[in-house]
Order: structure tokens, then sequence, then C-alpha cells
């Protein structure tokens, strides 16, 4: 059976909505704005940035959450950096580092132009149809308040569509019987995750770790056996289902939309995220199968 075009137009949406939110993970505004309350270390200002609109949560509550970060590395930083800054602290300044990273990304003509107010009004009203249970990452965002200026407006509800999906996407993974590193190695056979160098520097995983994973991916014949991250027939299968029913699960905000609202968000939202990517918000190494 073909897949729904509704849901492909609803992941081809998500797919320039969640670069944008991105932006501000791989700035030099977030770190020297967490640095002025306090937070110096890179794996410490992330997990409190993303993690802060939960409140002053634990590191179990961290890992479960964001499902593919050893936990050994979460609570080398979570709860302790609660003691350097407050949640509310980290979410104002997770708040000036979206708006300076956006600013110098995106120009100040960007920012207060027509189709930004259109783009936050739609991704808005987008959000409109998300759900709370079982979704915790979005319902602690879900209950921030939305800022007034458009491009933070924006930025706030493409949080909210990526968190969403995200949740879901954490979901499909357990019924798949993927673990957090299998996950991880899974997607870099895409050709479309993270390098290896970044996922062993970010995630707390070791490159031993890292290994096994793929062995036991190529014992349930997911990977090949020539000791590349290929994958095989099986393998191209489960992650094409995975991302199906990470669509199904998120269809309700895009259905909220409607078709021709989704498909103008994906215009500009397109453009939005090209011009970030065209001005280095990324770095050129961060996506690719090399170690």
């Amino acid at each position: 059976m073909s897949p729904d075009p509704r849901l492909r137009a609803a992941r081809r949406c998500h797919n320039v909505l969640n670069p944008f939110h991105s932006t501000h993970y791989f700035s030099p505004d977030l770190a020297a704005e967490m640095a002025a309350i306090g937070i110096e270390d890179r794996s410490a200002a992330y997990f409190a940035a993303r993690a802060a609109a939960m409140g002053a949560v634990g590191a179990g509550t961290v890992t479960a959450a964001f499902y593919n970060f050893k936990h050994d590395l979460v609570a080398r930083h979570v709860p302790a950096v609660w003691e350097v800054a407050s949640p509310r602290a980290v979410l104002a300044a997770r708040a000036r580092a979206v708006d300076s990273t956006l600013r110098r990304l995106l120009g100040e003509e960007a920012l207060a132009s027509a189709e930004m107010a259109e783009a936050a009004r739609l991704a808005l009203r987008a959000t409109e149809g998300c759900t709370r249970h079982a979704r915790p990452l979005y319902a602690a965002h879900a209950d921030l308040p939305v800022p007034q200026e458009p491009h933070l407006a924006y930025w706030h509800a493409t949080t909210l569509l990526r968190e969403h999906r995200g949740d879901g996407h954490l979901a499909a993974l357990l019924a798949a019987d993927l673990d957090p590193v299998e996950a991880l190695v899974s997607h870099v056979a895409t050709g479309k995750g993270m390098a290896p160098k970044w996922l062993l520097t970010t995630r707390g995983w070791t490159r031993g770790e890292f290994d096994e994973a793929a062995e036991r991916l190529r014992a349930r014949n997911l990977l090949t056996r020539d000791g590349e991250l290929t994958l095989t027939e099986e393998g191209v299968a489960l992650r094409a289902a995975l991302e199906e029913r990470t669509d199904a699960l998120d269809r309700a905000p895009y259905e909220h939309l409607g078709e021709a609202g989704t498909a103008r968000l994906t215009e500009l939202a397109t453009g939005f995220a090209g011009a970030a990517l065209g001005n280095g918000a990324f770095p050129e190494d961060l996506i690719g199968k090399a170690a």
C-alpha cells in the first residue's frame, strides 16, 4: 500500500521546521549565554536548555525523555546543573541565545518580514492539533508562554512541533525494539543521521559500545556483514516503517493546519531553514557515515 501523501507532506514540513529549531544548539550564542549564568560545560548546557521546560528534573527523567544519551553522561550534569542555574534562568538564557542566533543567521529584514509573521501564525495554528498525553517534552514546552516577537513565536512553534514528533518517534523506536545506541547506529546507516564523530562526542557512548550495537544489528540482519554501516533490505524496511509510524503518530497538527496551510508553511520554512543553513548554522561534517 502506498504511503498516505498527507503524511508525506507532514514529514516534509517537519524536515524544514526542525532545522530552524535546532540552530541554537550549535550556536556560539547558546554557549555564551549559558556561560554567563555559570553553565560552561557544553553537555550540561544542552541538557539544561532542552530539559528546563520540565523543571528541575533528575537524570532519570532526562535520560528517559531524550532516549539516545548515555545515562552516565546525563547523570554527570543533572541534577547538579540546577544548583548552578534555575530552570527559569536557563529558559531566559536560551531565549536570548535563540534571538541573537536568528538575528545573525537571517538578518533583521527577514525577522521583521510579513513572511516570518505568516510562518509564526501557521506554525502556531498547527500546534493547536498537538496532544500532551505520553509526550513529555512537547507537553512541558507547551506550558511555556508564546513569545510576542514573530521570529521567536515561530521558533517556539517549531520547538513544539519538533518535540511532538520526537516524543512519538521514541514510541516507534520502542516498538521496533531498538535500544538507544542501536537507534543511533541504524540512523547513521541511512546516511541521514548525525556522523559517528558527533554522536560519540555528544551522546556519551564509547566507540566500543557503538560497534557492539552495530554487531547486534547485524545479528538481526539489519546491517550488512561486510563491516560497513550499510542497511540490508530488512534494515531499510525497518527504518522506513519507523518513519511511517512516526508520521502516523504526528499527523494531528498537520491535519489541523490543513493541506493548503501545510504546503504554505513548508514553503516558508524551506526559505528560512535554507538561509540559516547557507549562513553556517551547522557544521559541514554533521551528517554522514564518516567516523
